[in-house]
């Protein structure tokens, strides 16, 4: 009798699981490649994956650097192509110009490399922020959001000076304390050429007068800029991180930014 009770319960409790575990069977896996993987909407913290040029302009905005990619006039290597991990900023969260600006030295191969031949790409990534991590996105995927931007790198002009100063120093403040005998200059990436790879389906090519135009402050409400808390470090006596849609963004409260951007 004890053996049928415990057959009946066995029996009542596969009958109530069994809805749970064909939903989970057949439920389209979350940030692991089902049906809402990369769903951005869901996520509200990007801008929609069908506006690229929108995708590309918050990328270049949050990211604080990237690999910049030149050909080599190094001895053994001439000719090859030559990979750097670069600081950069097109300015402060939210307010960015869309350019990417470089503080860089003659002392570096890269600079070394430009002044041969000034084409380069830059590759940035929101691997480089904690999306792709909260969501758990491999840095390889392209649900993990990366850019490409191809052109030349070329010095800024004396009228585009301050512009380039503001933007690099708001978010790399420890820049202002580099030694001057490196004989530091401001230099931007003029972009030709620009591919998004946000979702499966290869590539999005965008040109850049479509970068340009894109304006995300306005795209949405939920991007807002939110003071986190201030924080002392090295010579900088404040920094602070603020939350931009969601993805943290280091910038010196001393040097506050100017009117410029988008």
């Amino acid at each position: 009798m004890a053996g049928c009770s415990r057959g009946s319960a066995r029996a009542v409790l596969a009958f109530l699981l069994a809805p749970a575990l064909v939903a989970l069977l057949v439920a389209p896996a979350r940030g692991r490649g089902g049906r809402g993987h990369g769903d951005w909407g869901a996520a509200e913290l990007l801008p929609p994956r069908e506006n690229a040029a929108l995708v590309a302009r918050f990328v270049t905005n949050v990211c604080d650097w990237g690999a910049l990619a030149t050909i080599s006039t190094q001895e053994g290597v001439r000719g090859r192509p030559f990979a750097d991990v670069l600081s950069l900023s097109d300015g402060p969260p939210a307010k960015g110009s869309g350019v990417p600006y470089f503080y860089l030295s003659p002392m570096q191969q890269s600079v070394g490399n430009l002044k041969e031949n000034p084409y380069a790409t830059l590759t940035m990534s929101l691997a480089e922020t904690s999306f792709c991590r909260k969501y758990g996105f491999d840095p390889q995927s392209p649900l993990c959001a990366h850019i490409i931007l191809s052109g030349t790198v070329i010095k800024v002009s004396e009228a585009e000076m301050d512009v380039a100063k503001n933007s690099l120093f708001i978010r790399h403040p420890e820049m202002k304390t580099w030694p001057s005998s490196h004989n530091w200059f401001f230099a931007k990436l003029n972009i030709t050429n620009i591919w998004v790879l946000d979702y499966f389906g290869g590539p999005k090519i965008v040109t850049p007068e479509e970068y340009y135009n894109a304006t995300f402050q306005n795209s949405s409400s939920r991007c807002r800029t939110l003071r986190l808390g201030s924080l002392t470090w090295g010579l900088e006596p404040s920094l602070q991180w603020v939350d931009f849609c969601g993805i943290s963004v280091l910038q010196s409260v001393s040097h506050p930014p100017t009117s410029y951007g988008i």
